[in-house]
């Protein structure tokens, strides 16, 4: 790990799949319920204008193959585009409420975010998953709803996760300064489009996903540890 030599952030940025959430959660629970349910979600729900507007995307970006197809194709290749990632919101929303999905948090994530928060720090997502799912996965905790920590929610409609010019587009949306921003993620090319962007960076290499640490950013083992190397509270 390497010593912080930067300002005292004011914002931090979270990444979720293994940062807050653990990957398993997400590719052994979440990914095969959404193929589970799609088919029924857009038989049931073809009307739907947020149904509509996505398989229209779909088409747009995929004409000669049908849409249902593609949609699996790009859940066999875990594709960031937003199409599908607004229909899986869809079919979690569905989950979640019928008590189907209950969101996995690290054991150290809520008491870290609450004590940054309660610091005054703003505290924020960004996520390749659409804003509705992140509101889900926060809003249907094993510690409850706990969307209230947290003041803005990014996904791709500011750019992908590994462009600096996605961190560029946050910075201008919300009026934050880069040096004053902190962003944890357990992808190293994220992190590498964050600091292009000037935002102050930290790698979550936790254990328990098997995260293989970089050597360019400063690494920690939780949220925790995280924090502690930049001089937040919330810290082991």
């Amino acid at each position: 790990m390497c010593e912080n030599t930067g300002d005292t952030p004011r914002v931090v940025l979270l990444d979720i799949e293994g940062t807050t959430l653990p990957v398993a959660f997400v590719h052994k629970v979440l990914f095969p319920y959404a193929r589970q349910y799609l088919p029924t979600l857009l038989a049931q729900r073809a009307t739907d204008p947020a149904v509509a507007e996505a398989l229209a995307q779909t088409r747009q970006l995929a004409p000669d193959v049908a849409p249902q197809l593609q949609l699996e194709r790009w859940m066999d290749e875990d594709a960031k585009v937003a199409p599908l990632k607004a229909l899986q919101g869809l079919c979690w929303e569905q989950g979640y409420r019928q008590g189907d999905l209950v969101a996995d948090l690290y054991a150290d994530v809520v008491p870290c975010l609450r004590a940054l928060k309660a610091a005054g720090l703003v505290l924020a997502v960004y996520s390749s998953g659409s804003e509705p799912a992140q509101r889900l996965i926060y809003g249907y905790t094993h510690q409850g709803d706990v969307t209230d920590l947290f003041s803005a929610f990014f996904d791709l409609r500011v750019g992908g996760k590994k462009e600096a010019a996605s961190y560029r587009h946050i910075l201008e949306e919300t009026g934050w300064q880069a040096g004053d921003v902190l962003f944890l993620s357990d992808v190293v090319a994220e992190l590498d489009a964050a600091a292009q962007a000037g935002l102050q960076v930290c790698q979550i290499a936790r254990p328990e996903d098997g995260t293989v640490a970089g050597t360019h950013h400063r690494v920690a083992a939780s949220l925790p540890d995280a924090v502690r190397l930049f001089g937040l509270p919330g810290g082991a």
